[in-house]
């Protein structure tokens, strides 16, 4: 009597051709839904539910109908010609934008008094004004102009976000120099990035993973078997993952590769004992049953333990990394489903090309092979101690691991937007915004402004950048820009609101004000609003800091902001002054996912620890097949401070973090 085991392979090679049919049907059923699973583009759930940045991130989002802002950038060396050429163009490029769908208001330097009183030179009230909006909507040279292109939320606009920001983009790429920076640039082109580089990434696995199989066994049926069952896989998993009501997300970018290295190496397994089987000279059915029977157990537990791993990142707070981890688990299980539907009848199917060759330059590879085992058994404590002596010393690197806040390193360095970025901050200063919210009353007084002017000033003065790498080097000016409607009536008045009597100075406030809102209400709205959940108002402060700096740097110069505002003072029954924006959330992106991943991975290897436990039935033999599952994650996270500390400047970006999670993928095999 068989045992069970011995039944069941022997099931799957008799029932190979009806078992296949199932598998193309279900792939075939399955590429609509995984054609169309959805980008989770969301910035916010890329942090733990509780993180305390989030909620004066959302206060800022719902008091003043959203917090996100496209900067419009181009060359016009008439900007500011007398004969008014360059404030025409200026206003009709306004007037496309505004029409852009999405679009929810846009501020350009003719808004506030017209075009007439700007350019003229004679004007103290132009004068004052182009000084006041100087490096926020035009160049201090004046041969560059810039649009704040302000966006409707996400749950008004009557289209996604990324059709608003390639709506702005085509008309700005249209203009002499034309780009477009901003934080809602930056999140919606990595995304779109991490799109096309992940399909990129599929095609271009494929071709490899194709290629070398086919140098290494030279036969065409057993590169197609691999490539069937990652790609099989792949299908299953997105399209389970759409059904399931799930999206992606910047970290499932790691998808295709991880089901490659889990799909790949399982066919590999069988190939090779295949081969060997074959060359005995037994016949092709009864070796597919003898390879079956010997790795079933083998595969079964691979991929069940890289589900159980995989599964455990459930247990983040990441929303992303926990539909990571069950994706991935999907993935596992997929595998060894497509295995056991699709290798049968793929392996046995028609005569063709049936038997794998040899190896090139497969005896001198086994012969150092040999070599090498031989030495291991010659020298193990010798060669364990090393080994771990090696491995302890290079993730001692990890005490240097620096986290990379600026968030365009994660682009290519020639690429649309890192050139935006880079020109924006040498022409009108920082690029990055951030927001100073403050309590306020209904009715804004002067007061009440002049007390913001006096934290604008001290912003202006106080924050400072650290020295970088060049340790002699004075402080920097950190802001380019602080700015606020306090600013626009200061510069607006024909009085010295400082001195000028009370019963002047309070209507000069108010036709100030009235005329900022009948010229741009929307853009007042976005600076003092009452927050529809607490019924308090609010008062916000704009301003622009550099993006393209280290890490320690940008850390310096947020504390230093946060604390000369808290020094701000409200009433006592008032919601705090806070400091907020997509730049403070970028900022700590990276460190956000590394301290999560830490967490899941921890959980990931108790799990796999679990599994191999249950799989040796011994835990010394579980713990053993731990080491090369942790110890390699380690060496290369600390090979990369070690980097860091001999000043490569090698940091800690997206792709590194991801790196914990691709390893055990690897290793667990």
């Amino acid at each position: 009597m068989r045992r069970p085991l011995e039944a069941f392979i022997a099931l799957l090679v008799a029932w190979r051709i009806p078992l296949l049919a199932l598998a193309l049907l279900l792939t075939a059923a399955g590429i609509y839904p995984a054609l169309n699973v959805s980008f989770d583009r969301s910035l916010e759930n890329m942090f733990p539910a509780e993180d305390p940045l989030l909620p004066p991130y959302r206060a800022v989002k719902r008091t003043f109908g959203g917090n996100e802002v496209v900067l419009a950038v181009y060359r016009d060396a008439e900007l500011l010609a007398p004969n008014g050429g360059g404030m025409q163009r200026l206003a009709a490029v306004r007037e496309e934008l505004l029409a852009v769908p999405g679009v929810n208001d846009v501020l350009s330097l003719d808004r506030p008094l017209g075009p007439e009183v700007i350019i003229d030179t004679e004007s103290e009230l132009g004068a004052r004004y182009r000084e006041l909006f100087q490096g926020y909507t035009h160049s201090a040279a004046g041969d560059t102009a810039a649009l704040v292109c302000m966006l409707l939320p996400a749950d008004v606009s009557p289209v996604p976000q990324q059709e608003t920001i390639d709506g702005i983009r085509r008309i700005v790429q249209e203009l002499p120099g034309g780009m477009i920076t901003g934080e809602p640039v930056m999140i919606h082109d990595g995304f779109r990035f991490v799109e096309e580089d992940g399909r990129r990434l599929g095609w271009a696995t494929s071709l490899l993973l194709g290629l070398v199989i086919l140098l290494c066994f030279r036969s065409l049926r057993w590169v197609i078997v691999p490539l069937a069952v990652v790609h099989m896989s792949l299908i299953w998993t997105r399209a389970a993952f759409q059904l399931a009501g799930l999206q992606l997300s910047l970290v499932s970018s790691m998808l295709t590769a991880i089901v490659t290295v889990i799909g790949a190496a399982t066919v590999i397994h069988i190939i090779v004992h295949y081969r060997e089987a074959r060359a005995e000279g037994i016949a092709h059915e009864e070796a597919l049953r003898r390879v079956g029977i010997l790795l079933a157990a083998p595969i079964a537990w691979a991929c069940l333990t890289d589900a159980v791993g995989f599964a455990s990142l459930g247990a983040s707070e990441v929303e992303p990394v926990r539909d990571f981890g069950w994706m991935m688990a999907a993935g596992a299980l997929s595998v060894l489903l497509a295995v056991v539907l699709a290798v049968p009848g793929l392996v046995l199917l028609g005569r063709f090309d049936r038997d794998p060759r040899a190896v090139w330059g497969g005896e001198f590879l086994n012969r150092l092979l040999a070599g090498s085992l031989a030495l291991v058994l010659r020298r193990p404590r010798t060669l364990v101690l090393l080994f771990l002596a090696g491995s302890l010393f290079v993730a001692a690197g990890l005490r240097w691991l620096v986290i990379e806040s600026d968030f365009t390193r994660n682009f290519r360095k020639g690429s649309s937007l890192v050139l935006a970025y880079d020109f924006v901050e040498g022409e009108l200063g920082g690029a990055g915004v951030l927001a100073v919210v403050l309590p306020a009353p209904e009715t804004l007084d002067w007061p009440y402004l002049s007390a913001v002017l006096r934290l604008e000033e001290r912003l202006r003065k106080e924050v400072r950048l650290p020295p970088g790498a060049d340790a002699e080097a004075e402080p920097e000016e950190a802001l380019s820009k602080v700015i606020s409607l306090a600013d626009a009536v200061k510069a607006g008045s024909p009085l010295d609101l400082n001195t000028a009597p009370a019963f002047l100075r309070r209507p000069a406030v108010a036709v100030a004000l009235e005329t900022m809102r009948q010229r741009m209400p929307k853009f007042c709205e976005a600076l003092h609003a009452q927050d529809p959940v607490s019924g308090e108002y609010r008062y916000r402060v704009m301003i622009r800091a550099p993006e393209r700096v280290e890490a320690e740097r940008k850390r310096a110069m947020v504390e230093q902001i946060v604390a000369i505002v808290a020094e701000f003072k409200a009433p006592p029954d008032a919601a705090p002054p806070e400091v907020t924006g997509t730049y403070l959330l970028l900022a700590h992106l990276i460190e956000s996912l590394l301290r999560d991943q830490w967490v899941s991975f921890s959980l990931a290897a108790a799990g796999i620890w679990l599994m191999l436990l249950i799989a040796f039935r011994s835990p010394l033999l579980a713990s053993l097949a731990m080491i090369p599952n942790v110890l390699p994650i380690l060496m290369v996270l600390g090979g990369i401070g070690w980097l860091y500390a001999l000043g490569l400047g090698v940091r800690m970006n997206m792709g590194a973090v991801m790196i914990a999670a691709v390893s055990l993928g690897l290793s667990v095999d």
